[in-house]
């Protein structure tokens, strides 16, 4: 008897049409559901620069996690993993199978690899602020050196991250799992869409440039209008620059060229991110994505 297909991530550098590919693998199979793993598809009205599924597409295969916190409403890992194990099992439940989809690396690893995550002390965090990477690191060697092994001594964020749970917790950051850096049997498949670093490159610009055409800044303004962003919306790709066009008078021109700048960078972490990861399996083209699709359909789906 052929065993059930299990549960599929599809994950890789932004700009690799991972979206594309999980609806027309959807369309394909027939009993797929997409549970997006993205930081920032989550926000209601975030909707071009995020390059979020169309109304259109949304009707036609059934999206979970897309619109599901306000724009004012800070949004992190503890709450995707909850929302997404309970989307997970009620798509499990109707007799349908999950495909998760996504470039934020942590909240796909949390789901996963079923990470326990810590809470939140945001008092903790703004009064560490003000310290070095330097000074961070030193703490955390002295508190728990076994997180401090595992965290790079530049990676403020997960210095300050490590710090606060520690504290704030009165437990060892390294008490709550091994973290990203383990790579445990998982009940998911984890497939990964490579493109040749030129192709991504050129992508991420031209998806930008036509993330403007299609009224990015008019978008923004709106959020605008409607009142401030959370710390968390406001630092989403693309977003970050148009904000500063319209707050603070940078040109159009040089907030596009750092969107573009920064968002190459990202797609270069993802790379670094998932490389690391020996349970994907790479699925390559040269130029098109859409063309993993098959070999992607027979690892998992037919």
């Amino acid at each position: 008897m052929r065993q059930a297909p299990r549960r599929l991530a599809l994950v890789g550098p932004t700009a690799c049409a991972k979206s594309a590919l999980a609806l027309l693998a959807a369309r394909e199979l027939g009993d797929v559901e997409l549970v997006t793993a993205d930081s920032m598809q989550v926000y209601r009205g975030m909707d071009i620069g995020t390059a979020k599924p169309t109304v259109a597409e949304q009707a036609e295969v059934r999206h979970h996690l897309l619109d599901v916190a306000a724009p004012e409403e800070d949004w992190d890992v503890a709450r995707f993993v909850a929302a997404a194990r309970q989307a997970v099992e009620g798509i499990e439940a109707r007799g349908r199978r999950p495909l998760l989809v996504g470039g934020t690396g942590l909240y796909v690893h949390a789901l996963v690899d079923g990470l326990r995550v810590p809470g939140r002390w945001p008092d903790v965090a703004r009064s560490l602020e003000g310290a070095s990477n330097a000074e961070l690191y030193a703490r955390l060697h002295d508190l728990d050196p076994v997180a401090a092994a595992r965290i790079e001594p530049g990676n403020r964020r997960r210095l300050l991250r490590a710090m606060e749970v520690t504290l704030g917790s009165g437990r060892p950051f390294s008490s709550f799992g091994p973290g990203v850096g383990a790579f445990p049997p998982s009940g998911w498949d984890i497939a990964g869409v490579w493109l040749p670093r030129a192709v991504v490159r050129r992508r991420i610009a031209a998806r930008f440039e036509a993330m403007l055409e299609c009224g990015l800044v008019d978008e923004v303004r709106r959020l605008l209008a409607r009142g401030p962003l959370s710390r968390t919306a406001r630092q989403a790709l693309g977003y970050r620059e148009v904000l500063a066009h319209l707050e603070q008078g940078l040109a159009l021109a040089d907030a596009s060229a750092l969107a573009v700048d920064r968002t190459r960078q990202f797609a270069r972490r993802q790379r670094m991110w998932w490389r690391r990861d020996p349970r994907v399996s790479w699925f390559g083209a040269p130029s098109d994505p859409l063309d993993v699709l098959p070999a992607l359909l027979g690892n998992w789906g037919l």
